[in-house]
């Protein structure tokens, strides 16, 4: 038996060594963003964790979890050919469109239905779901068709039906920020895949006349965005209100100097900022770690992005590419729309931090579309 157990070992150690390598720069850039999501996750999130929940470990205990599913999650998907998601593109964006549905009847938390309880397990966001599923079918089809991608029933109309019913039911939860987020990945996957340029200048023609409609109807349709709206323009009109928050987030900022309070030692984090250990966490970061620990959080997204985009020009095929393009670009965006909330450069719309906002979905999601990412990595042409 041991024998058997040991020829099996020496088998599989040969077919892992036979495997091509993997980015290492990607993937070290990777681990360096979740390590240090993870050590201030604890730091910003400790004292409200004992305040709400009586336990200082509430909120870092299942992420340490979730991180360890993730990177073993990251390893095993490096491991599989990525054209295997070419099958499984559509049977996913079927799931995840079948979960945004079942989510429309969970019990609502901030005014807002996101979250699927499931019993014993915690919970489960399908924004998380669409947005991978969105890069995977948009990935298909663009590779598929990548020389008729500059005709209307190509190259918008099956994207814009997608992307359609996908925003639609977001915006039922709703879930704007994550809504505009996979807006946001589906046109830089048709702007990459060729889709014509006219049909980005009517889009925005469009867009600009449902935001001229909106403005004059949206008091009826959705009355807290006018006060996030207003809130964004003049914070301090509303300081206990709307502007609460955003306030005690520039205070945090503001507070931290060039080189922070120390870790560990924001005073913004007790109580002051709602969710210091969710959307505004970087808030916190800039006042324990000040402007160095924020520029070096924004360093290493972007090597992350030129990385992923170095390993997408090196991609063997069209489908390696755009997947890479579409996971770093969702990784990037979000960060980037996360740090103009905190900041209050665009208004308060709910989005988290990638790698370092309290979240179980989102890191092993993330995690997991990163292994894939590792996976085109190791079918590349030679640097």
């Amino acid at each position: 038996m041991s024998e058997q157990i040991g020829s099996r070992r020496a088998v599989l150690k040969k077919r892992l060594a036979a495997l091509p390598g993997l980015d290492l720069g990607f993937l070290i850039i990777l681990l360096l963003l979740l390590c240090y999501g993870l050590i201030m996750l604890f730091s910003a999130g400790y004292a409200v964790a004992l305040y709400r929940r009586g336990d200082a470990y509430t909120y870092i205990r299942p992420q340490l979890l979730f991180a360890a599913l993730g990177v073993a999650a990251m390893y095993a998907a490096s491991l599989v050919d990525y054209h295997i998601w070419h099958k499984l593109a559509w049977p996913i964006l079927g799931v995840s469109l079948v979960l945004l549905v079942i989510v429309l009847f969970m019990p609502e938390y901030n005014g807002c239905k996101r979250w699927i309880v499931l019993p014993g397990l915690g919970t489960l966001q399908p924004s998380e779901i669409a947005k991978f599923a969105v890069v995977l079918v948009f990935s298909h089809i663009i590779s598929l068709n990548h020389d008729r991608m500059g005709t209307f029933g190509t190259g918008v109309l099956p994207f814009m039906l997608i992307l359609g019913v996908v925003t639609v039911l977001m915006l039922l939860e709703p879930h704007l920020s994550g809504t505009l987020l996979i807006l946001g990945i589906g046109a830089v996957l048709m702007f990459v895949g060729g889709t014509g340029l006219k049909w980005f200048a009517l889009a925005g023609a469009a867009g600009a006349g449902a935001i001229g409609a909106a403005v004059v109807l949206l008091p009826d349709l959705v009355p807290y965005a006018m006060d996030r709206l207003s809130s964004w323009r003049d914070p301090f009109a509303d300081p206990l209100g709307e502007g609460h928050q955003t306030i005690q987030s520039l205070y945090a900022i503001a507070s931290g100097g060039a080189t922070g309070l120390g870790l560990g030692n924001s005073r913004q984090k007790y109580l002051y900022v709602p969710e210091p250990q969710n959307d505004f966490i970087f808030s916190i970061l800039c006042e324990e770690l000040g402007f160095v620990g924020a520029a070096l959080v924004i360093l290493l997204f972007l090597l992350l992005f030129l990385r992923g985009m170095s390993i997408a020009v090196r991609a063997r095929d069209k489908f390696g590419a755009l997947l890479v393009v579409g996971f770093v670009v969702q990784v990037v965006l979000q960060a980037v729309l996360n740090i103009a909330v905190v900041t209050n450069t665009i208004p308060n719309t709910g989005i988290s931090l990638p790698f370092f906002s309290s979240g179980g979905t989102s890191l092993l999601m993330l995690l997991g579309e990163m292994g894939i990412v590792l996976s085109v990595s190791r079918q590349t042409d030679a640097a």
